[in-house]
């Protein structure tokens, strides 16, 4: 990459807005740090909207969009800061409903229950199951992948699928790094087992937000005017390269730690240093989604 086709670093989402007529965002990481509300980023998406903007909230939760939308009311994150919420628990409900007649064995946490509400499923165990759907770890503070080996392994024989409702590897809950449902699913894949992943970076997620958009707007949007947000290379920045959109890369998100941006630190060349180095590269860099002056 030649230093002319780096991405370009920018201050606010303001001088962005005008290529684009669609954002899908990221929740986790951009709008809260799973214990409160980043204020500056629902301004940003707010002014985006009152400029005629449409926005999609496009989440790895393994629980169903109206359940996030919730949860964003109780950060005070304004509704004026988007359209609608689309997550990897409404496609993870999807791949249920289309397997009602079969036995489902769920592994997570009971937060996460809320992904069957009003779905006539039949739970069992991994002998009686015909299909595995995981949302999490059940106490994702203190466990590992290896209190799921023997599980994992009674899957593998029986070669039941695995539904992964949430593909990401870690998240942030406020000062803590912690695993997600998408490091059991890895490692179910990495000892033979075949895994179906509802969210982000697979393409089912962006045609259902890109979908919904379209349809508030009354006419489709291409993929040159839309732009994903988010601040995670190997789901947001990886997804919208695979589909075919822009990205912006929220710096001081998952990577914050590993690209050395400390409380104060100013995102600077060095951030494009690391991006060199990255399988996937963003079309700009942010340190937080902010309008910008």
């Amino acid at each position: 990459m030649t230093a002319s086709s780096r991405p370009a670093l920018v201050e606010g989402l303001k001088s962005l807005a005008d290529g684009y007529d669609l954002i899908l965002c990221d929740v986790w990481g951009v709008l809260h740090n799973g214990v409160k509300a980043y204020e500056a980023a629902g301004d940003a998406l707010t002014r985006f909207r009152q400029k005629g903007g449409r926005v999609v909230l496009v989440s790895n939760a393994p629980r169903p969009g109206s359940a996030v939308g919730t949860q964003l009311d109780g950060f005070k994150v304004p509704r004026t800061a988007y359209d609608a919420i689309v997550t990897s628990g409404d496609l993870t409900r999807l791949a249920i409903e289309e397997r009602l007649d079969k036995v489902v064995n769920h592994i997570g946490p009971p937060r996460d229950m809320p992904l069957y509400n009003g779905l006539d499923v039949r739970f069992g165990s991994i002998e009686e199951a015909d299909y595995v759907v995981c949302s999490g770890f059940d106490d994702d503070e203190r466990e590992t992948v290896e209190n799921y080996r023997a599980r994992l392994e009674a899957m593998h024989r029986r070669d039941l699928l695995m539904v992964c409702a949430n593909p990401d590897l870690i998240v942030e809950r406020g000062h803590m790094i912690l695993p997600c449902a998408g490091t059991i699913a890895l490692a179910y894949e990495e000892m033979g087992g075949t895994v179906f992943y509802a969210g982000k970076p697979h393409a089912p997620v962006y045609e259902k937000a890109l979908a919904i958009a379209s349809g508030l707007s009354h006419r489709s949007i291409p993929k040159e005017r839309v732009l994903a947000v988010g601040d995670a290379i190997r789901t947001d920045i990886a997804g919208a390269s695979g589909f075919g959109i822009d990205s912006l890369l929220i710096a001081r998100g998952i990577h914050a730690e590993e690209l050395g941006l400390h409380r104060g630190d100013l995102v600077s060349d060095h951030v494009q240093d690391w991006v060199d180095r990255q399988p996937v590269t963003p079309t700009a860099i942010m340190d937080v989604l902010a309008w910008g002056a």
